[in-house]
């Protein structure tokens, strides 16, 4: 005989609730509304279907699965459980919406303020006034556009959290910043490898309520790890910048990783290590772009427009990018004379001689400045990997070498404002030499010379033309199976990261070597870039 089983209060707990269908009781699934038959009401079923179709919703508790039946009460659904087609394309419509407000960096909002009025004028215009009455089913209060926000933001957030669990090894960059509100903001990205390559994304971002020593960073990262099941020891690498509270050797961020995951490595951040190598600003040009801007910019910029000059402000401001530097210094070299009039006009007399006597020594800098922010921006972008930045730092070395051997022989030619000054270069030269050899020897500490063969790393990136006896005797005889595999060689022609990636299941000692030196970051540029986006928040 036919037994009707009846709902339970109880099955919410597993994500269901239910529907009434000629006198039975249908379990309906609050994620993804399938219902279900009524012999299906039994517990061990319904944690099935959660355990087959939401594995990644299975550690979530009884109140995430009741909010998500508190929406879907609200959705209009007709005895069949599917959406009215301009139901559901209406609620798809407000999600498309808030997705690209959201991509845009724009307050939620201004859906409901500017872009659904604007939206109902044009089609009004367009298509007719019926067509227009049709927008009035797309729900964008400000309310709902936020919910729907946080929600493809958790979606997304789960979706990197369980491609990094399938990935099993992983690594993050991390750094903290001091926002216009004077918030300290941490941001976390990470990379993992995902269907045959490499993916970096965005991990979390937690504000530092308090200090922002290391051991806060530590407990707002174990924290997350813990509540999204994310295991220390598959944490293969952790890069920050160089500050105290990262990378200090007693009680620094990545030392206090260390203790709990005994083999991760950690980098300090070449686009960091580049900045401080590149300090070559003396301190008393410092004070004079302090002292003209700190108090008169405004009458500066009158001055200019009263004497016709084509420019009137001098662009300085406190960034993160080196390239900054070359911009004010571009900007000031162009200004001298007009810095020089208005100086004196202001009877800055302690401040002429940055157009003055200074001079040569302002047009080497300009020159510099150019070539360091060219390296600077070598350094940055995504995806970048430890043998790509040792690659760009190695040529650098090797370029300043040149260019000292170069101004020995009184040849100026990689410094074109210098240069051109003539019979002045004669008197700048010996400062020249000086300080490329300071920058020289300054480049050397932070950018330590790689061996590319030291550790089997040459065969990372050389795979079919290193020498066996570069190899490490453990790899050696895989390492000549994936020489000799003609097969592999077709994924030679794509990138390095994709071509061990796609090697793992034939080649996983050699793959999991190759991965140690390729999964980390290089840099926090995608920190970096982070807290430029905030500002637009």
């Amino acid at each position: 005989r036919n037994v009707k089983r009846k709902y339970s209060e109880d099955y919410i707990e597993f994500g269901f609730t239910y529907q009434k269908k000629e006198g039975m009781d249908l379990p309906q699934c609050v994620i993804c509304f399938k219902v279900l038959g009524n012999d299906s009401m039994k517990l061990a079923k319904l944690k099935l279907h959660l355990e087959k179709c939401h594995p990644n919703l299975l550690q979530k508790d009884e109140d995430y699965f009741e909010r998500q039946l508190s929406g879907l009460k609200r959705q209009c659904l007709d005895l069949t459980s599917a959406f009215y087609n301009k139901t559901s394309n209406a609620v798809r419509t407000s999600y498309i919406v808030a997705y690209k407000i959201a991509q845009a960096k724009k307050p939620h909002t201004i859906v409901e303020q500017v872009v659904l009025p604007c939206a109902k004028e044009m089609v009004q215009l367009v298509l007719g006034e019926e067509a227009a009455r049709k927008l009035n089913d797309i729900s964008v209060s400000n309310d709902t556009v936020l919910r729907q926000i946080k929600k493809i933001s958790q979606n997304i957030s789960e979706q990197v959290v369980d491609e990094i669990k399938k990935s099993l090894l992983f690594a993050i960059q991390l750094d903290e910043s001091t926002d216009i509100t004077l918030c300290c903001e941490l941001l976390v990205f990470a990379r993992y490898m995902v269907e045959g390559d490499f993916k970096d994304e965005f991990l979390f971002w937690k504000t530092l309520d308090t200090t922002t020593k290391a051991q806060d960073v530590m407990e707002i990262v174990n924290n997350f790890f813990e509540v999204h099941g994310l295991d220390w020891v598959n944490l293969m690498d952790i890069t920050t910048d160089g500050a105290p509270a990262m990378l200090g050797s007693r009680s620094g961020f990545q030392t206090l990783v260390k203790q709990r995951a005994l083999m991760v490595t950690g980098v300090h951040c070449f686009i960091h290590r580049e900045v401080l190598a590149s300090k070559t600003l003396p301190d008393q040009l410092n004070a004079i772009f302090k002292g003209i801007i700190g108090s008169d910019t405004r009458l500066f910029k009158r001055f200019c427009l009263d004497i016709g000059s084509d420019f009137d402000v001098l662009l300085f401001y406190t960034v993160r990018w080196l390239s900054a530097g070359e911009r004010i210094l571009n900007r000031v070299f162009q200004l001298r004379e007009e810095l020089d009039l208005f100086l004196q006009a202001q009877g800055k007399e302690e401040f002429r001689h940055v157009t003055t006597q200074s001079n040569l020594e302002l047009v080497y800098l300009v020159d510099i400045f150019g070539i360091l922010n060219k390296l600077n921006l070598q350094l940055q972008g995504k995806g970048a990997n430890l043998f790509s930045h040792q690659s760009i730092g190695k040529a650098f070395l090797d370029k300043l070498e040149l260019w000292i051997i170069r101004v020995e022989g009184n040849n100026l030619v990689q410094f074109p404002y210098v240069d051109a000054m003539l019979g002045e270069k004669e008197a700048i030269r010996t400062q020249i030499l000086n300080r490329l050899r300071k920058l020289r020897d300054k480049f050397q500490q932070y950018f330590p010379e790689v061996d590319r063969t030291r550790d089997g790393l040459s065969l990372i990136r050389n795979s079919f033309t290193t020498d066996v006896n570069s190899v490490p005797e453990d790899l050696q005889e895989e390492f000549l199976d994936l020489k000799n595999d003609f097969a592999a060689q077709d994924y030679q022609q794509s990138t390095i990261e994709k071509f061990w990636a796609s090697v793992t299941g034939s080649y996983s000692n050699l793959s999991a070597h190759a991965v140690r030196f390729l999964l980390p970051f290089a840099s926090t540029y995608m920190c970096e870039t982070g807290f430029s986006c905030l500002l637009h928040v």
